[in-house]
């Protein structure tokens, strides 16, 4: 038990009064790369807030997951009137990053040194992106629930994407996320199609 990161049993997603999904179980062990596919509307950003935690309404069943796990939505949430290391040491929820060098390191990893210090507004939206995205190198969580990691990033972009989240598989963690991207990691994804718990 103590290589499962994360947990469901039975779980349903209710929506506006509409159910989603239904009778989904998922054990997510520490190496793992999972994608939730399907189609647009079928719940996969649903479900993963749900895995969050953040899906207080509309769901139920049995979601067991660490204290400590990073979750990072489909838009960048960052402001746009801060720095990259401004928006690097706030995590939306709450937590502080206090090493300027760290962020420094994060934003060369994403291949954004010499804009530490632009407000995000004046970065292209592919920039902003990797903001966000830097946030994976500052991470010692070791479950990552990531919604839509590769959209808004170029070639260079999902390249360093794609090492970290297999970096950090490699490390005794696990990614759960959402694409809609083809089969990245070849054998070494686990692919979950919701279309099979659709109610």
């Amino acid at each position: 038990m103590a290589d499962i990161l994360l947990g469901a049993r039975d779980v349903a997603i209710e929506r506006g009064y509409r159910c989603l999904l239904k009778g989904l179980s998922l054990d997510v062990e520490r190496g793992q790369l999972v994608q939730l596919a399907g189609a647009n509307g079928v719940g996969k950003t649903s479900l993963l807030r749900a895995l969050a935690g953040l899906g207080r309404f509309g769901v139920t069943g049995h979601i067991a997951r660490p204290q400590a796990l990073l979750y990072l939505g489909h838009l960048p949430s960052t402001k746009p009137t801060l720095t990259p290391v401004e928006n690097l040491r706030w995590h939306p929820s709450g937590r502080v990053a206090e090493d300027d060098q760290a962020i420094v390191a994060a934003l060369a990893a994403v291949s954004l040194t010499g804009y530490e210090e632009t407000p995000i507004h004046h970065l292209s939206a592919g920039q902003q992106r990797r903001v966000a995205l830097a946030r994976l190198w500052l991470s010692t969580e070791p479950l990552w629930l990531l919604d839509e990691p590769f959209t808004a990033i170029d070639v260079l972009g999902a390249a360093l994407l794609e090492a970290r989240l297999v970096e950090h598989a490699d490390q005794g963690g696990a990614v759960v996320f959402t694409s809609h991207q083809p089969n990245r990691f070849g054998d070494r994804l686990q692919v979950l199609d919701l279309t099979q718990y659709a109610a």
